[in-house]
């Protein structure tokens, strides 16, 4: 079986490769949506003492750090539904930063999991998804995404080297991904 696959803008990009990727630009909005999207499971989970959906919020979380919306229900929901229709709004911010704010997600509900299943801690849990919700709103509701205003400081001192997201400071690069970005949005 074949893993390269012509796709249809003629990359050659194989299906596994196009699957296990992050979007680079991300829509701001469709990023804005998952997190509302999260703070409405994660809320849940709290709120109606369902354990087990703590599972579901780091499948969410893993993969969107893997493939991006791909293998997301909510990611696919926000970038394919939420952002271009219902709300009809697209502005391009850098995926790496993005991605990050995800990777950290997934560290907050994995831990979570561990609390509640592994020592039996369901009350840090809940402390642990709290402070996800907290973070998910801020960035649902106001727009800051406190994983990338991290990001951004990991990069100044180094511990991400530049290169991770050296696009993200190239203007010339931003202003065509942002183009690009558009151009499919609008087909």
């Amino acid at each position: 079986m074949a893993t390269n696959v012509v796709t249809s803008d003629g990359s050659g990009r194989g299906w596994l490769r196009e699957t296990f990727s992050f979007p680079h630009p991300v829509n701001e909005y469709a990023a804005r949506s998952v997190a509302g999207m999260v703070v409405v499971l994660a809320a849940s989970i709290i709120l109606f003492d369902v354990r087990w959906l703590l599972f579901v919020l780091a499948y969410g979380f893993l993969a969107r750090v893997f493939t991006g919306p791909s293998l997301s229900p909510m990611g696919m929901l926000a970038t394919k539904l939420i952002a271009p229709k219902l709300l009809n709004r697209n502005r391009a911010v850098a995926g790496p930063p993005k991605r990050f704010a995800q990777m950290v997600g997934l560290v907050f509900s994995v831990t979570a999991i561990v609390l509640a299943y592994g020592f039996g801690q369901v009350g840090a849990a809940y402390a642990v998804v709290g402070v996800l919700i907290f973070f998910a709103a801020l960035e649902a509701f106001v727009g800051f995404c406190t994983g990338c205003f991290v990001f951004g400081f990991l990069m100044r001192w180094g511990v991400i080297p530049d290169d991770v997201c050296e696009r993200c400071n190239n203007i010339q690069y931003a202003e065509e991904a942002i183009a690009a970005f558009e151009a499919e949005q609008h087909a």
